[in-house]
């Protein structure tokens, strides 16, 4: 059974009575709901759509355009009006990305029980997908220079799970083993030791974000293991 058998398509949205906040249906007895959270807009603008980059892209071109301009003699008000122009063409599609990243944190909910890891998202289509412990091979801990951090979950080999349908809550570059990825959170040590519990809790799993926890509690599970820069 592949990871696609647990992904559920919720047309209504994300429903106080399906089964709680960020919940597809009310969950069976004795599971109960760990953590909860979203990513954040600036994490996601800085970190998986690079604006920064995108910024000083656009920054060079109005730069060049103006030097070009100086150069072939045009006044100083016609320079001025065409560096505002080509500035202002430069902040629209930076603030188009925005906006869509505020949407992905208004739209999106990570959900941590004692038996899974819940992903419900989706600014068109609502969606949820399902990651039962049993099927996690091991989890990991990335933090960025703006203090947020992102949790990649590594599915087994025997399942597979679709890079675009969870982008952007997939671990970049991850194409042919899709990694679901809880990203862009400002708790995420809180989020990881959570999560290392639970999963210390259901069964010996291989994790790599030990450094969320206290040294004795990570001495008492696995070796720690540096995940790779995504």
């Amino acid at each position: 059974m592949n990871a696609f058998s647990s992904m559920n398509l919720n047309p209504e949205g994300l429903m106080e009575h399906s089964g709680g906040r960020g919940l597809p249906e009310k969950l069976p007895a004795g599971e109960r709901v760990l953590w909860q959270g979203s990513p954040n807009w600036a994490s996601l603008l800085r970190n998986a759509f690079h604006a920064r980059g995108v910024a000083v892209y656009f920054a060079v071109i109005v730069a060049v355009c103006t030097a070009i301009s100086i150069r072939n003699g045009l006044s100083p008000e016609a320079l001025l009006i065409s560096t505002l122009k080509l500035t202002g063409l430069s902040i629209v599609p930076i603030a188009l990305m925005a906006l869509y990243c505020w949407g992905v944190q208004q739209s999106t909910i990570y959900s941590i029980t004692n038996r899974r890891v819940v992903l419900s998202f989706g600014l068109a289509v609502p969606m949820t997908v399902n990651l039962p412990f049993s099927r996690i091979e091991s989890a990991g801990l990335k933090h960025h220079s703006d203090g947020s951090g992102d949790i990649p979950v590594q599915l087994l080999p025997s399942e597979r799970m679709a890079y675009l349908m969870v982008w952007p809550h997939a671990r970049p570059w991850r194409m042919a083993r899709g990694e679901p990825m809880l990203r862009g959170l400002t708790d995420a040590n809180a989020a990881a030791a959570v999560l290392a519990r639970a999963l210390a809790a259901h069964a010996a799993i291989p994790i790599s974000f030990q450094q969320a926890m206290s040294p004795g509690q990570a001495a008492a599970h696995h070796r720690f293991e540096t995940p790779q820069a995504a």
